[in-house]
C-alpha cells in the first residue's frame, strides 16, 4: 500500500515522479516533497532548488529558497550556492529574512562604566561582575517584555559592540578573564532570530574592548576599542576581516559613539565631545565634520534619513539633542529634555521614532517632517523589570509564525 510514509530519498525523486504520472500512485509526490523538504542542507540546497525547478515542484522550490533565507548568512559565504543565484532570487531569499514583526529589544549586559559628564576609567581596569546574558523583546499588544534568548556563557558581553545586520544579532569582543589576566577578546557571535540560534563566525584580527560595531553596506565594521585606533570590516561573502584606514591619531581611544548613514560611517565622543568624523569607504579615508558646538558628553548617535542625532547628557541641563544634516553637512539644535541628574542610555530606531534605553525607563523621541520632540514622559515605556546590567537596545524581526506567539 502506498501512502505518505513511503520511504523516498533524493536519488529517487524522479522514479517517483514518472511513477506518479504513469501509474498514479496517490501521495507520492507530496511524500516526496516532504521527505525532501526535510533532508535540505547547506550542501545540497541549489541541488534540490534546481531538481524542483526543473521538475516543476513549486512546494519543494519554496522550501528551498526558504532554507537559503533562514541561513542566509551560511549560504552568502558559500559561492557555488549564493554565486549561482540570479539578482531576483538573491533578493528574494534576502527579504524574506525580513518579512515578520519588527520588535524592540534589549541585551542586559555588564557596563564597564555608568556615569554622566567625565572621562571613564579604563574597562581593563574595572572589578569583574558576574555576566548578564539575556535578551528581551516588548510585546506591543501586551506591553510586556519577554525573554527572546540566553546568550551563549561564551560571549564577554562586558565592553563588547554590538549591532544588527541582515536581521541577525551580532556580538564582537569585549573583555574576557579575571583579574591580572583579563584581556580584550577577538570573539564575534551572532544570533538568528528565524532560527532562533547561536553561532561563532570569524574572530577580528586583534581584540578589542569597549569597540564600536556598527553595520554597513553588508560589512561590519568594528571601530576603536580601548586604546586602539584601528578599523577593521568583516565581509560575509568572503568571510573574512581586513584592516581599513584607522580612526586619526588624536581622535577617540575610548568612549567613542558610532553610526551609519546614506552608506558612511560617524564616529563621535570620547574625550574630544565637540569632534565628528566621517569615514568614505569608497576612498577609505577619515575627514573632520564641522564641529558641534554641544561640550557636553555624548551618549549616543544614530542615524535617520539623512541625519545624524546625537543625544549629549549633563547633570545640569538634561537631554540635549543635535542633528547633523550629512547632505549640507550642518549641525543643527534639535530638541530637548530637561531632567535632574539623568541617567546615560543607548538609542535604537524603528520607523520615525527613536527610542532612549536605560534600565529606569525608555523614552521615545519622534521625528516628524516638521517637528521633533520627546513624548511626555508618562508615555515612556517601562524598561525590562529585574535588570541588574546595563541595556543595549536593537531592532529584529520576528517571522509570523514566531510572532503569533511571541510579539503581536
Amino acid at each position: 500500500m502506498y501512502s505518505s510514509r513511503m520511504q523516498i530519498s533524493k536519488d529517487d525523486m524522479a522514479d517517483v515522479i514518472t511513477g506518479d504520472k504513469i501509474l498514479h500512485i496517490a501521495n507520492a509526490i507530496p511524500a516526496a516533497v516532504d521527505k525532501m523538504s526535510e533532508e535540505i542542507t547547506s550542501k545540497n540546497c541549489y541541488e534540490v532548488l534546481t531538481m524542483a525547478k526543473r521538475r516543476r515542484l513549486d512546494e519543494l522550490k519554496d522550501q528551498a529558497y526558504k532554507y537559503m533565507s533562514d541561513n542566509f548568512l551560511q549560504i552568502l559565504r558559500d559561492p557555488t550556492v549564493y554565486g549561482r543565484l540570479t539578482g531576483g532570487e538573491r533578493e528574494l531569499i534576502l527579504t524574506r529574512r525580513g518579512e515578520g514583526k519588527r520588535a524592540l529589544m534589549v541585551a542586559e549586559i555588564n557596563e564597564v562604566y555608568d556615569g554622566v559628564g567625565s572621562r571613564p576609567p579604563s574597562p581593563l581596569s574595572m572589578i569583574s561582575l558576574q555576566d548578564n546574558h539575556v535578551i528581551y523583546y516588548y510585546n506591543e499588544q501586551t506591553r510586556e517584555w519577554k525573554v527572546l534568548t540566553k546568550m551563549p556563557d561564551e560571549i564577554n558581553t562586558k565592553g563588547s559592540g554590538i549591532c544588527t545586520m541582515y536581521n541577525y544579532l551580532f556580538v564582537a569582543g569585549g573583555i574576557q578573564g579575571q583579574g591580572d589576566k583579563r584581556t580584550a577578546s577577538d570573539k564575534v557571535f551572532c544570533y538568528c532570530p528565524v532560527t532562533d540560534s547561536w553561532s561563532d563566525i570569524r574572530p577580528l584580527t586583534q581584540g578589542r574592548a569597549q569597540l564600536k560595531l556598527v553595520s554597513m553596506d553588508g560589512c561590519l565594521f568594528a571601530i576603536g576599542g580601548e586604546c586602539l585606533f584601528t578599523v577593521e570590516k568583516y565581509d560575509p561573502r568572503v568571510d573574512r576581516w581586513s584592516a581599513v584606514a584607522p580612526l586619526p591619531r588624536g581622535a577617540f581611544a575610548v568612549a567613542h559613539e558610532a553610526t551609519a548613514c546614506n552608506g558612511e560611517l560617524f564616529v563621535s565622543g570620547g574625550s574630544l565631545f565637540y569632534r565628528l568624523l566621517r569615514y568614505d569607504s569608497r576612498r577609505d579615508e577619515w575627514e573632520e565634520c564641522p564641529f558641534n558646538n554641544s561640550r557636553k558628553k555624548s551618549t549616543d548617535m544614530v542615524a535617520v534619513k539623512n541625519f545624524v542625532y546625537r543625544f549629549d547628557v549633563s547633570r545640569a541641563h538634561g537631554v540635549s539633542v543635535f542633528k547633523y544634516n550629512t547632505v549640507v553637512k550642518v549641525w543643527q539644535e534639535s530638541a530637548s529634555l530637561e531632567q535632574t541628574n539623568p541617567m546615560p542610555f543607548r538609542c535604537a530606531v524603528i520607523g520615525n521614532a527613536i527610542y532612549c534605553v536605560n534600565k529606569s525607563t525608555i523614552l521615545q523621541f519622534v521625528v516628524e517632517e516638521e517637528n521633533e520632540q520627546f513624548l511626555p514622559e508618562a508615555k515612556a515605556l517601562k524598561a525590562p523589570v529585574d535588570t541588574k546590567g546595563a541595556l543595549v537596545p536593537f531592532v529584529l524581526t520576528l517571522p509570523y509564525r514566531q510572532s503569533e506567539n511571541k510579539v503581536q
